[in-house]
């Protein structure tokens, strides 16, 4: 069961961009650039999560979250609002709302945020949201059984190396610092970033051919680390 992300947004641009990423990601989005139209389409298509612009035509994002809170639905809402308008946020999470992103922002982080509530859904349900199978690369990761296998071949991994794995080749072609991987792959807020250096190393050497020269998860010079190339990026 593949997770549908309704992104309401007035501006296509954003809307493409966002559906870019959640398609590339596994997930099925569903766009709306109104009001009304976003209302019918979450009635319809019982979407798991909801990206909300606060400002749009024909009827506001907040007053979209109202009806569809009072009829209850119960998808995880993220608002989107301008810089500043702390009043729309706070009214936002006060109607129901679970999380929040000021404009701009990055389509990376809106996917992070995404899986996160994704991520918590289906520890409180039964139900399977985050895409299961994934492969590029020969390298294919199954999440649900938490196996790895490369060129059809299985390899032994630990937890952290399957986490690490999983997430880098869930988002083929973008780059993570050290930071990010902490905190996005194992909950971690601080600590010391050669963790990551070591299980980058001990993943290479299960599934490169040549580990001294990467082709899989590749080093980003200053950046940090990324899985394929970076035309992968939608």
């Amino acid at each position: 069961m593949v997770a549908t992300v309704l992104v309401v947004e007035d501006d296509p641009t954003v809307s493409s961009v966002l559906s870019a990423y959640l398609r590339r990601a596994g997930f099925e989005p569903v766009l709306a650039a109104d009001g009304l139209t976003a209302l019918q389409a979450w009635r319809e298509r019982r979407p798991d999560v909801v990206i909300l612009d606060v400002m749009l035509p024909l009827m506001s994002g907040l007053e979209v979250l109202r009806r569809r809170r009072a009829e209850d639905d119960h998808a995880a809402v993220i608002v989107l609002s301008a810089r500043g308008e702390e009043d729309d946020r706070l009214l936002g999470l006060e109607l129901g709302a679970d999380d929040y992103m000021v404009k701009p922002f990055s389509p990376r982080e809106a996917l992070g945020r995404v899986e996160a509530l994704l991520r918590r859904a289906e520890r409180l349900g039964a139900v399977t949201l985050l895409p299961r199978v994934t492969e590029r690369l020969g390298v294919r990761v199954d999440t649900g059984s938490r196996t790895a296998t490369v060129d059809g071949h299985g390899v032994e991994i630990t937890t952290r190396e399957f986490d690490l794995l999983a997430y880098l080749i869930a988002h083929p072609g973008l780059t993570f610092t050290k930071e990010q991987l902490m905190r996005r792959v194992w909950g971690w807020d601080f600590g010391d970033t050669s963790t990551v250096t070591v299980h980058v190393r001990r993943v290479r050497e299960k599934i490169e051919t040549d580990p001294s020269d990467p082709q899989r998860i590749v080093t980003v010079r200053g950046a940090g680390y990324r899985f394929g190339d970076p035309e992968e990026q939608p």
